[in-house]
């Protein structure tokens, strides 16, 4: 997962990521978020998970169900392990970053209840269900002992969730 971490996010040094980063920064949430409240969207979130396959929404797509409420219209695809585990990581860095001397081992968890729990959200169930468990453990157990059990579970070994993702 080396080379992952290195390009990771990568896109957010493009003109469109960089410099919206730039113009909206506030150092307590998301430059995207500011710019959403603006004009209703973000260009430089639409650019960055559409190119970051850590994002379940890059996972998203159409459902072909013949029966499905209107407000599902969307579904999303099973994220690959090492992509859902770095979406795990991706989340409690965020958090540390915007939350500083307020976060705690419980921030992510709690950000996702508030943010992607409250509503229809197309993320696959398998993703939402490993998520949900890794950050219910991380606010219970702690840093140390969630990566440990990543380690086990998800690089060191093939398991029932798919592919081992290795360092």
């Amino acid at each position: 997962m080396y080379k992952q971490g290195l390009i990771h996010d990568l896109s957010k040094y493009s003109p469109s990521e960089f410099w919206a980063g730039v113009k909206y920064f506030q150092g307590y949430r998301s430059p995207n978020a500011l710019e959403r409240d603006l004009y209703g969207y973000s260009v430089a979130w639409l650019h960055h998970k559409g190119r970051n396959k850590h994002h379940f929404e890059y996972w998203v797509d159409v459902n072909t169900e013949e029966k499905f409420d209107y407000a599902e219209s969307y579904v999303g695809a099973p994220m690959p392990t090492r992509y859902l585990i770095e979406m795990f990581f991706d989340r409690i860095a965020a958090s540390k970053v915007y939350q500083k001397e307020n976060y705690t081992d419980a921030s992510a968890l709690e950000y996702f209840e508030r943010e992607c729990l409250r509503h229809y959200v197309p993320m696959h169930d398998k993703t939402k269900r490993v998520l949900v468990e890794l950050l219910h453990m991380l606010a219970d157990n702690g840093e140390e002992y969630v990566l440990s059990y990543i380690r086990q579970t998800y690089v060191s070994q093939k398991n029932g969730y798919g592919e081992g993702i290795g360092f």
